[in-house]
């Protein structure tokens, strides 16, 4: 675990994860999404398109469990967006389907102090599928996130 002195901007870290069709199936139930194109229920062998949503949920998980954050004291601060894009945040690009692998890249794109207690980082997310083709990117992800973390036992 790294801590928000040890963090910087431009620092990489990365992760790969896949969303099967029952993951898919409890986010949906989960979130209340209703959607045709999630209705279609297909036999666990055929790939389904999955909910942006739950692209970005997995990736979010797959940040709080990377080996320089898991034991930081980690909050979802909000989300500002990026001033290049007009204050946009997240972009698909591509669809994902279930089971196929997302190769996730996560870059500190901003890091501020908050308080004595608290210290503020940006991460933004940049999904890959097995192909290489960029599926999703999001900006300005924020997390405050505690100066000395807790201590684990």
């Amino acid at each position: 675990m790294k801590t928000f002195a040890e963090l910087n901007v431009g620092d990489e870290f990365y992760s790969e994860c896949n969303i099967s069709s029952p993951e898919l199936d409890a986010y949906l139930k989960f979130s209340g999404i209703k959607n045709i194109i999630y209705d279609d229920i297909k036999s666990d062998k055929e790939k389904r398109m999955v909910s942006g949503r739950a692209i970005l949920s997995k990736m979010e998980g797959e940040f709080t469990r990377l080996e320089q954050m898991y034991g930081n004291l980690l909050i979802f601060y909000g989300i500002d967006g990026d001033v290049s894009w007009n204050s946009r945040q997240t972009r698909f690009l591509k669809p994902l389907y279930t089971n196929e692998n997302l190769k996730i890249k996560f870059t500190i794109s901003d890091k501020r102090e908050i308080d004595e207690t608290y210290g503020l980082i940006a991460i933004d997310f940049e999904g890959t599928n097995e192909d290489g083709k960029t599926v999703v990117i999001s900006r300005k992800n924020l997390y405050q996130i505690k100066k000395d973390p807790p201590v684990r036992q």
